[in-house]
């Protein structure tokens, strides 16, 4: 920026953000961790701090708040509110100003909610706390927050637990608690990358008018670009602790000038980048046979409760899904949280109970004992979302990547070296590397041995379920890129499920779309994005941030209300046509039809 907009900018701050420098200490000394961070925030403007993970953007949000654990502290710098350095503030004057003049809002809501307060008694307790308000006066004050941020039945909400909630209900508690003090600004830490792509769609829209309508200044962290095209009016680009670049938004995306941020942008996943190109698909050809086969999958889990502990209700995971998936193809299985995605990929390996028909390979799995089904096993393979979770972090990565062929007896001694070191070559790591355990390794390179441990039994089938939703967009963009070089060397069949439809669009060669535990769209991926034809696809993929904010939508169509739930009662018979049929916008017409 000029002289003369610093100027300007330093003039109108209601946060001013100047040389911030915070440490922690370690068994080697003080270490650096935000070094000489400066930033200034207007009134009713968005500033998106942006980054990768361990760029230092919480680590920034908490030393502004006075957040930081016992082993950090802020060595120097100044954060300026309305002109007071927060830094001078004792722990007692920082507590009237938390919720008060400067509020936040974290990731995970669902660790933020006490679950053994009802919603209601936590927004009074804030209330409390910086207005003084008692009683009635203080519920009252506790139900137009609620429906200040668009909360659907805010009387009821009041009296229920957060467990009680869905994510986005929960997010949308946390904001109605971070505005009920009426902060001038408000940081929000990845306050939506825990939730479905529509509902982060409604998170976001609420906080635009917001500041719209409360002039709420607000600092937006994210990793996500597509969010920072869709909301921020200036830009603070981090890494490693420190600011490598600050501009306007549309001069950031036009013009980026660092070298790390070209890359961070070159890397994100662009919806619509494959339009036009047609795939060449299995699916359909005269004298191809599918590798997997299913019929009329359904999965149910009944809810017990009461004294004896009686079956009281029923989820309905999965409802009579059919679909192939054919050898050498990328089959993306796509939808929101609970809609039965990963109930799908774990019935395939028969880890859960479930009716219908499954067959691999042509053979049929239904009633095989653990036994029976460990040589079937060796042909399909599953990749978590989280691979520090699935690595035992007590053996060596080694160990872990040769474990499935001791279980087979399939190698040992030299031999089961030498086919663990060439595993590590395939994706990409050093086989000197085998020795260590997980917790030495990146975030990329755990889920590479994951990897490397689903391909050590030459499986025909892999099911990767999520598997790069948790990882840095540079490093999901090279794990993609290794599942493209596997299947083109191996020529291997992927169940890719993801909530991400940028992603599937980059990857797949057929769609199919799950909603409440069905399919309600199918089909190849070009006529999938490009011409949708059932109205829950056409509202996930109007939803889907686009990380070009030249392109960014103020006419955008969301759903209203929340999703309804998996859960009913014993005697509900479920109806494949109400979904077919479902043409509105509002998630609570399916619920009602449904229970009709």
């Amino acid at each position: 920026m000029s002289a003369e907009t610093d100027q300007a900018m330093n003039q109108r701050a209601i946060l001013d953000v100047r040389n911030l420098t915070t440490e922690v200490a370690t068994s080697e000394g003080s270490k650096t961790i935000i070094d000489n961070v400066s930033f200034q925030l207007a009134q009713g403007e968005t500033l998106c701090v942006a980054g990768e993970s361990g760029s230092g953007k919480s680590v920034t949000s908490l030393s502004i708040m006075g957040l930081l654990p016992p082993s950090a502290r802020v060595k120097s710098g100044e954060v300026l509110l309305a002109g007071h350095n927060l830094l001078t503030l004792n722990d007692r004057q920082m507590q009237d100003v938390r919720g008060g003049d400067i509020a936040m809002i974290f990731q995970e809501p669902m660790t933020s909610l006490n679950p053994v307060m009802t919603v209601g008694a936590q927004l009074v307790e804030a209330i409390a706390a910086h207005h003084g308000l008692r009683g009635s006066a203080a519920r009252t004050k506790a139900l137009e927050a609620l429906d200040a941020v668009r909360m659907s039945e805010s009387k009821r909400r009041l009296v229920q637990y957060p467990h009680e909630l869905s994510g986005g209900m929960r997010q949308r508690v946390m904001i109605a608690m971070a505005l009920s003090g009426n902060p001038k600004v408000l940081i929000a830490d990845e306050p939506t990358t825990a939730l479905d792509v529509t509902v982060q769609a409604q998170i976001l829209a609420l906080m635009n008018d917001l500041k719209r309508d409360f002039g709420t200044a607000i600092m937006l962290i994210t990793h996500d670009m597509g969010v920072v095209a869709e909301m921020a009016d200036r830009v603070v680009v981090m890494n490693g602790g420190s600011i490598v670049e600050s501009q306007a938004v549309m001069n950031l995306f036009a013009t980026p000038q660092d070298s790390y941020t070209q890359k961070l942008l070159e890397a994100v996943p662009q919806l619509g980048s494959k339009q036009g190109e047609k795939v060449e698909s299995e699916a359909g050809k005269p004298d191809r046979q599918a590798i997997v086969e299913i019929r009329d999958l359904t999965v149910r889990f009944d809810i017990h409760g009461g004294l004896l502990q009686r079956p009281v209700k029923r989820v309905h995971a999965v409802e009579q899904v059919s679909l192939d998936l054919f050898p050498g193809e990328t089959l993306a299985l796509v939808g929101e949280s609970g809609c039965g995605k990963s109930t799908i990929g774990k019935s395939l390996v028969n880890l859960i109970p479930w009716t219908g028909s499954i067959k691999i390979g042509g053979q049929e799995i239904a009633g095989l004992s653990s036994v029976h089904m460990q040589p079937i096993r060796r042909n399909i393979q599953l990749v978590f979302q989280d691979p520090y979770a699935a690595l035992n972090p007590r053996m060596t990565v080694g160990e872990l990547v040769g474990e499935p062929l001791i279980i087979h007896r399939l190698a040992q001694g030299g031999e089961l070296t030498d086919r663990v070191a060439e595993l590590f070559r395939r994706v990409g790591l050093d086989p000197a590397m085998m020795d260590r355990h997980p917790h030495e390794f990146s975030g990329g390179q755990r889920q590479r041995i994951c990897i490397a441990r689903a391909l050590s039994l030459g499986p025909k089938v892999i099911i990767a379920d999520e598997s790069v939703s948790a990882l840095d967009v540079s490093v999901q963009a090279q794990v993609l890129d290794l599942l493209d070089e596997l299947q083109a060397e191996l020529g291997l069949s992927y169940l890719f499920i993801s909530h991400d439809m940028a992603v599937v669009e980059q990857i797949s060669h057929r769609v199919a779309v799950m909603f409440l535990g069905q399919i309600v769209e199918i089909g190849p991926r070009d006529r999938v994005f490009e011409n949708p034809q059932h109205p829950y696809t056409q509202r996930l993929l109007d939803a889907v941030p686009i990380a070009d904010p030249a392109r960014r939508r103020t006419d955008r169509v969301l759903p209203t209300g929340e999703v309804p739930s998996p859960i009913q009662s014993l005697d509900y018979v479920p109806s494949i046509a109400r979904l077919t049929d479902f043409g509105g916008t509002h998630f609570a017409a399916i619920e009602q039809e449904g229970a009709d």
